[in-house]
């Protein structure tokens, strides 16, 4: 039986943590033609999340992401607060990785898929008829994860066979498949690769995935949590403020998987070797950065800022949990009433892996 009504968190505008308001009489949604409703049994946390509720992604904000985490930022413009510069819509269901079960369909979607477990891929592309470099955000431009039920594109929203968790599969859409875009977009393979960032959700997920190709991966990560990234399959890993051009010599190094950014920035650029390969996916440290343009000219790099993601990456991640080669670490899980402790908890980085809500469960 599907409720006319569900418990879900909605982002009432940009801001704090008060911006997150969790109600129990939203309006249940329905599947549109070549949609399916999914029951939510899990949603990870993640930046973006968080990003998108302050309105980082605002040229008018140049401090790193914890400044505001908790507060918000005073300096958002919320014309281009959002993942694609179109202004969000309020309220908002936020939430990048949903896992659950199909419940219901929409026009044009086979019955079969009802009872299927599945997750979703974040970047969506049948809202943008698949056009080239152009995508929503599940949780941004529509409506995402934190609640009992989520609307998807059906011919995005994928079965898993597997004998994970819930909590494992949700940690996967979000933070795996950016990890998978960097590396697929810098074309990584048995080379040596720098990850900054390491002990989070994405950094963790691109230590794994890294491995899976055969590279010699070194991570950066704060000296407490040196174990627990050495365990993800890190061959060498180094203090976040270390000096990396110290440690590993200029032209060292293949590929840097950067999340970080910020005033350390372009050590990672002196630490490349001729020809080698920069791609980013985020900026925690700080978005502004500067350049010295001839290491860039001069020793031959390329740089990738990976957003937009084609289809066989999500397609990937999907056969690579199915075949095992890869597993999330999930640091803890919080009822979905528990939001705002799990986005402080997420703030602090004391954590390893993925932080996961559990909504509350549908009376059957």
């Amino acid at each position: 039986m599907i409720p006319d009504t569900m418990t879900a968190v909605l982002l009432t505008g940009h801001g704090g943590i008060d911006k997150l308001d969790y109600r129990t009489d939203v309006p249940t949604p329905r599947p549109g033609p070549g949609e399916v409703l999914i029951r939510v049994a899990a949603a990870g946390v993640n930046n973006t999340d968080i990003n998108t509720r302050i309105g980082w992604y605002s040229k008018a904000v140049t401090e790193d992401t914890g400044t505001g985490g908790a507060e918000g930022f005073d300096t958002v413009d919320d014309a281009d607060a959002s993942w694609s510069g179109v202004p969000l819509t309020f309220p908002r269901i936020q939430g990048a990785d949903v896992c659950g079960q199909v419940v219901a369909v929409g026009e044009g979607v086979h019955p079969s898929r009802i009872g299927e477990r599945v997750i979703v891929r974040n970047m969506l592309r049948t809202y943008v008829d698949y056009r080239p470099y152009e995508c929503w955000t599940i949780g941004s431009e529509c409506d995402g994860g934190f609640a009992q039920f989520c609307v998807a594109p059906a011919r995005e929203t994928h079965a898993v066979d597997c004998d994970w968790t819930d909590a494992e599969l949700a940690a996967i859409p979000c933070a795996y498949s950016t990890a998978e875009n960097m590396l697929h977009r810098a074309g990584l393979g048995a080379e040596k690769v720098l990850i900054t960032g390491a002990s989070g959700g994405v950094g963790s997920a691109a230590v794994q995935l890294a491995k899976r190709r055969g590279a010699h991966v070194i991570a950066l990560c704060s000296p407490a949590k040196v174990d627990a990234v050495r365990a993800l399959g890190a061959d060498q890993v180094l203090d976040r403020g270390a000096d990396i051009v110290a440690e590993l010599g200029e032209v060292s190094v293949d590929v840097v998987v950067d999340l970080v950014a910020g005033d350390g920035w372009p050590a990672l650029l002196d630490v490349l070797r001729r020809g080698g390969r920069y791609a980013t996916a985020g900026a925690i440290a700080g978005p502004i950065c500067q350049i010295d343009i001839r290491t860039l000219y001069l020793k031959d790099l390329t740089l990738y800022g990976c957003t937009f993601q084609e289809d066989v990456v999500f397609e990937n991640l999907v056969r690579y949990i199915e075949a095992g080669e890869i597993r999330p670490v999930v640091a803890a899980t919080y009822p979905l009433c528990e939001i705002a402790k799990a986005q402080e908890d997420f703030l602090a980085k004391t954590h390893t892996g993925q932080l996961v809500l559990i909504p509350p469960e549908v009376a059957r």
